[in-house]
């Protein structure tokens, strides 16, 4: 039990990233279209959870509880978007400052 999703079930290690129920990561392609799918699926949450702010706030919306879901959904997908571009940067940097 150490992999959890996002999107709060148990899935194991080897299968495809699924932060919000949207889209799914390709099985088949290039890394860039897999990190543009994981960023599109994580500003997805970002959308929905602004949306249920509003919608709490102008009264369409009674359930403070889907609302403090929604957002804690689309914070912790943008931290672990902000941890995997700091390891990204760092190998990066190491990458660089190797000699040959």
């Amino acid at each position: 039990m150490t992999d959890m999703r996002i999107h709060g079930a148990m899935e194991p290690l080897g299968s495809s990233l699924k932060i919000g129920g949207g889209a799914k990561t390709p099985e088949k392609g290039s890394f860039a279209d897999s990190l543009d799918t994981a960023l599109n699926e994580v500003n997805q949450l970002q959308l929905d959870a602004d949306k249920a702010i509003e919608d709490l706030v102008t009264g369409k919306s009674k359930s403070i509880h889907e609302t403090m879901i929604t957002m804690s959904k689309a914070e912790l997908a943008f931290k672990l978007t902000m941890q995997v571009r700091n390891k990204v940067l760092e190998a990066y940097k190491e990458i660089i400052s190797t000699s040959v």
